[in-house]
């Protein structure tokens, strides 16, 4: 089984979180894991399992407004936060335009966001999971959240439940 972890990442927290992911599907799948920018139609094809995640940003998915914001606030003093090289490119936004529709291909996603009450934050994975469906993509899991403090650092456990979520994510793809 081949499995194509897709993500976007302002900061550094939705690259680590998709590198555990596929860390815990690598228990039963080869694994590529790639920034949003990457993502090509070949390698989406190649793929038995899509895993697609990224940040979430004013309750959803990013924008090219909200990724702006993001890179200037980490050109503040006081924040201390670094910008991932490609944090200003082009999103999953950018990418569900532009992908073809599959037919039944499983896949999942994820998100990462502030670790307060989902309807306080809002949940990017739910506009993921919905386009990915648009798409023709088969959802063989419900969205996931994996929470970042306001200290922009990934809350304690949320490593460990990204693999097994990852490894979940596998036997769910080997029964299916």
């Amino acid at each position: 089984m081949r499995a194509l972890v897709v993500y976007e990442s302002m900061y550094g927290n939705t690259r680590f979180v998709a590198e555990q992911i596929a860390t815990g599907l690598r228990s039963r799948c080869d694994v590529q894991i790639i920034p949003v920018h990457e993502a090509t139609e070949d390698l989406t094809a190649q793929a038995d399992l899509v895993v697609a995640g990224g940040p979430t940003h004013i309750h959803g998915m990013s924008s090219s407004k909200s990724r702006a914001q993001a890179v200037a606030a980490a050109g503040k003093p006081v924040g201390g936060l670094t910008v991932e090289p490609d944090a200003a490119g082009p999103g999953l936004r950018d990418w569900f335009a532009t992908l073809s529709q599959v037919s039944g291909k499983s896949a999942a996603a994820f998100d990462t966001r502030l670790e307060a009450a989902a309807l306080l934050t809002g949940r990017a994975s739910h506009g993921i999971a919905h386009r990915l469906r648009k798409h023709g993509f088969l959802l063989i899991v419900e969205p996931e959240s994996f929470l970042v403090t306001k200290q922009d650092r990934l809350a304690d456990g949320e490593a460990d439940r990204a693999r097994q979520w990852g490894a979940d994510l596998a036997d769910t793809l080997v029964r299916s």
